[in-house]
């Protein structure tokens, strides 16, 4: 008992105020280690998110690649009017469209120039700026056109409800009693079908003097005319006209510089035929 006595109280005693110094220490520690990783964490956060938007930045001005192998479209190039009208519109051999079926054929096209004036205007050029403006006129109203050359291939056995082919006459002076001014319209005098192609020759008059104020030259009718070789080469059954829409030398401003009026004329000339076949 003596001995454990002894032991006792040599023993080191610790004080309350060193206690109470520890535990500070202790939570000082504590807090120092609670702040340093919460700094450290922020830093990081910091860091990725920088990493974030720069990615963005270079994904958004980066140029999006092209699939592999495809090669960038351009853009479709539209036909023009003039690519429409004048380009033949491709149709099985023999086909027939549901609806009005016309010919237009632009006198001379691809063939020659026909007359030629002083000033370089030739009648073909004429011809089809009519022609153009008659299958525009025409489409616009539901009639399916085929805009022909003078021996176009698509002549021959032609079947159509109508057939017009468009001319001029001289630019030459020409001494006439009457003058050589006006237009004429004549079909084919073989006709298989002549009753029914009179009814064209005189819609089409009446509705071209009506558009143009042009009086009719039946006079100057010529043999040509009346014996026009596509006449010979299309189907008999089909109604056909050819018109001379006037005389390049005295009907110049209205054949060349106004092609609309001359157009209208015919265009109106070829419905009011067709309405007299429903």
């Amino acid at each position: 008992m003596a001995v454990r006595r002894e032991a006792s109280a040599r023993r080191p005693i610790v004080s309350s105020s060193q206690i109470i110094i520890l535990v500070v220490v202790g939570v000082v520690g504590a807090l120092l280690l609670f702040v340093l990783s919460g700094a450290a964490a922020s830093a990081n956060q910091a860091s990725n998110n920088r990493s974030v938007v720069i990615e963005s930045d270079q994904q958004a001005t980066r140029p999006s690649a092209a699939p592999v192998g495809v090669p960038p479209s351009a853009p479709a190039m539209l036909p023009t009017i003039e690519e429409v009208i004048t380009t033949p519109t491709p149709r099985p051999t023999n086909a027939r469209p549901a609806g009005p079926y016309v010919g237009i054929v632009a006198g001379h096209w691809g063939n020659d120039s026909g007359a030629v004036c002083p000033d370089g205007t030739t009648e073909q050029q004429t011809n089809l700026e009519i022609a153009k403006r008659v299958a525009e006129r025409l489409r616009a109203r539901g009639v399916w056109v085929d805009l022909l050359q003078e021996f176009d291939s698509r002549l021959t056995g032609f079947q159509g409800d109508v057939l017009v082919s468009i001319h001029a006459d001289s630019c030459d002076p020409i001494d006439a009693d009457p003058p050589a001014t006006g237009f004429k319209v004549a079909r084919s005098q073989a006709s298989a079908i002549p009753t029914v192609t009179d009814k064209l020759v005189d819609c089409l008059r009446g509705e071209y003097e009506k558009s143009t104020g042009m009086r009719f030259h039946e006079n100057s009718i010529t043999r040509d005319m009346t014996s026009y070789h596509s006449f010979r080469e299309i189907d008999p059954n089909t109604p056909a006209a050819i018109i001379e829409t006037g005389f390049l030398h005295l009907d110049y401003d209205m054949i060349v510089k106004q092609p609309e009026r001359p157009a209208e004329g015919i265009a109106n000339g070829i419905l009011c035929f067709l309405k007299t076949q429903l």
